[in-house]
């Protein structure tokens, strides 16, 4: 089996949200739903940086679904909506299986991650853009990062790794050493988010 994963280098994030607008563009998203969010840490406002007058600090952290070992929100899903392919470890929801319970968003230890569509999803442009394949958006139903899952299948990256001017993402599966994203994590110094919820998330954090 495949265990694709992905490494953010933040040194190398400029908090353009580049990613999050492949991402947005890509999956042919409805006008409030992003699967793909830039943080500005430790600021409650966006590129306001952080720390003392004397010590400031500028800090991005890229935040999507951790694609976990052990997804919790799996575990929850009273319908088998929430699925993790066997073949890439990729998690995805089924819109025809999801009831919008939200049992997932309350399981899941990443904030922000999901968005409940409440009702029929509204659009900034009156045509699709993105890929044929992207995932279909219907009303009462959960929404997440899928890793780009139709893009992969065809042997291409994610999208958000496409437009980052710091290139400061790499993809590929974690299990073989020899892959970008295993290199790219070798000898460095990296974070797990929320390691203690023992859902072992796939995406590392290098610093």
């Amino acid at each position: 089996m495949t265990r694709y994963g992905m490494a953010i280098d933040q040194s190398r994030c400029i908090g353009c949200h580049a990613c999050a607008m492949a991402c947005k563009i890509a999956n042919n998203m409805p006008a409030d739903v992003v699967y793909n969010r830039v943080i500005t840490v430790g600021s409650d406002y966006i590129d306001c940086a952080s720390g003392t007058y004397e010590n400031p600090s500028l800090e991005y952290l890229p935040m999507q679904c951790q694609h976990c070992e052990e997804p919790a929100c799996l575990q929850v899903c009273p319908t088998g909506a929430t699925q993790k392919d066997p073949d890439t470890g990729i998690v995805t929801v089924d819109e025809e299986l999801c009831i919008g319970c939200e049992s997932c968003i309350k399981a899941c230890p990443y904030e922000g991650v999901r968005t409940l569509l409440p009702s029929e999803p509204t659009y900034y442009l009156d045509m699709e853009v993105g890929e044929a394949d992207a995932p279909k958006h219907a009303g009462g139903t959960v929404e997440k990062c899928t890793f780009c899952a139709n893009l992969v299948a065809r042997g291409e990256t994610p999208a958000c790794m496409v437009l980052c001017p710091g290139r400061a993402r790499w993809w590929g599966d974690l299990d073989d050493p020899e892959s970008e994203v295993s290199k790219a994590i070798a000898g460095r110094e990296y974070t797990l988010l929320n390691e203690e919820a023992g859902t072992k998330p796939n995406v590392y954090y290098l610093h």
